[in-house]
């Protein structure tokens, strides 16, 4: 529809260059064919344009009915939703809440549909692939929080008609092998969570008095080294772009070993579901002159948060989602910022495509360049100033257009983004 408007505006520019062009040709004895030409090019020029509006209030039109369309599918929409976690639920204040928020969004925009949380309390990867078989005769779409969950294909073979939203993770099979292609029916989200550790490192950077960070993590699997690299490579572009000192703090006995057991140094509490141990390293931290630490460790990161607490002048940069109400503190706030990993908006924007009819399977790996990584920056919600906050933003500026691409696991590491700086 917007060419057909676009040609008819061209045709108006063009007739009009031409006028132009020929006006500079005409001799004084030609002035009665001029008028005549003149004024048949002026009534079709007058014809183009009440054409126009014509042509434009048809595309409007069809564009307003095919949206109207659309929300109708959407507020129509009757889906039975799912949403399985491990070992934590739904209301864990992160990671699974970010999610479950995605389909309320939905729901509010298609109130016929309905959620069910279901939880499974071991986080036992078997155990999570059960649940999910147990529950998927009863669910048109079921929502998938996890890693544990990345061995359902055969369950999605055998269930062509349910739907399944992936989140963190690609599908396989029971026995580990992948679909040559996607599966019909599960889209997979994975981040670049490299892009969100990134401006918390450069965050921390610019924020620490006593010059010692750190990143605390959970287990060592793929997204929590990216967290860990990221952070790493942030702090290191801040030192070589602006000027800071800051140190990178590492407790070598809580080092992490990665999927293909390199050690990959850090401080890893070993579990998502630890509070006791992480705050036994929130606290060595401390102990080490450490005054910003980046926790992207789940529930075992509340052990840090509380270390943090009982500190003096101790700041923690929260992850995944925005944790600064969790840093409450009294009257004051231990949180400086959050990184931000947007599954909320992706997992909303799969539910509207299942209920337009539009959803097809993908493995999608997000990053800045759909607004899927990021960091917290608003008043009120951080603790940043505004240079801090501008450093920050041209540096991302930079990740999201490429010119910056922070180490990242199986991609390039920490020291090897450090050199390329220098």
């Amino acid at each position: 529809m917007k060419k057909k408007l676009l040609s008819v505006v061209m045709t108006l520019a063009l007739g009009t260059g031409m006028l132009a062009g020929c006006g500079e040709a005409i001799s004084s004895s030609d002035t009665a064919s001029t008028t005549a030409a003149t004024t048949a090019a002026t009534e079709a020029a007058a014809e183009d344009t009440t054409e126009a509006p014509a042509a434009a209030t048809e595309s409007t039109t069809e564009g307003a009915t095919e949206t109207a369309a659309v929300d109708d599918a959407i507020s129509s929409a009757a889906l039975k939703i799912a949403i399985v976690s491990s070992p934590s639920g739904v209301d864990d204040g992160s990671f699974n809440e970010n999610n479950y928020n995605g389909i309320l969004d939905f729901i509010a925009e298609a109130p016929n549909s309905t959620v069910t949380p279901v939880q499974e309390t071991t986080g036992d990867v078997t155990a999570c692939i059960q649940k999910v078989s147990d529950i998927v005769a009863d669910y048109d779409v079921i929502v998938l929080c996890g890693y544990q969950f990345s061995a359902i294909g055969d369950i999605a073979d055998a269930n062509p008609d349910v739907d399944f939203i992936l989140v963190d993770s690609t599908p396989t099979y029971a026995d580990g092998s992948t679909k040559d292609g996607a599966f019909d029916n599960v889209y997979s989200m994975t981040f670049k969570e490299q892009e969100s550790g990134f401006p918390a490192g450069i965050a921390a950077a610019l924020a620490t008095k006593s010059n010692k960070v750190a990143v605390v993590n959970g287990l060592a699997y793929p997204s929590n080294v990216n967290y860990q690299y990221g952070f790493m490579s942030g702090v290191y572009y801040a030192n070589a772009e602006y000027g800071t000192s800051a140190e990178i703090v590492e407790l070598p006995s809580y080092a992490g070993t990665d999927a293909n057991n390199n050690n990959v140094g850090g401080n890893y509490i070993g579990s998502f579901n630890d509070e006791a141990t992480g705050k036994t390293v929130g606290d060595n931290l401390i102990k080490e002159g450490v005054d910003v630490i980046f926790v992207a460790a789940g529930n075992s990161g509340n052990g840090v948060f509380t270390a943090a607490k009982e500190a003096d002048g101790v700041y923690v940069i929260g992850c995944d989602v925005d944790q600064y109400d969790d840093g409450a503190n009294g009257s004051s706030n231990i949180v400086l910022t959050s990184g931000l990993k947007i599954m909320d908006k992706n997992v909303k924007e799969q539910l509207e495509k299942i209920a337009e009819g539009t959803f097809k399977g993908e493995d999608a790996l997000l990053g800045a360049d759909t607004d899927s990584t990021g960091y917290v920056s608003e008043e009120g919600r951080c603790q940043l100033t505004a240079d801090e906050i501008s450093k920050i933003d041209e540096a991302f500026a930079k990740v999201k257009d490429g010119t910056v691409v922070p180490a990242s696991f199986g991609g390039t590491t920490p020291d090897e983004f450090k050199a390329s700086l220098q």
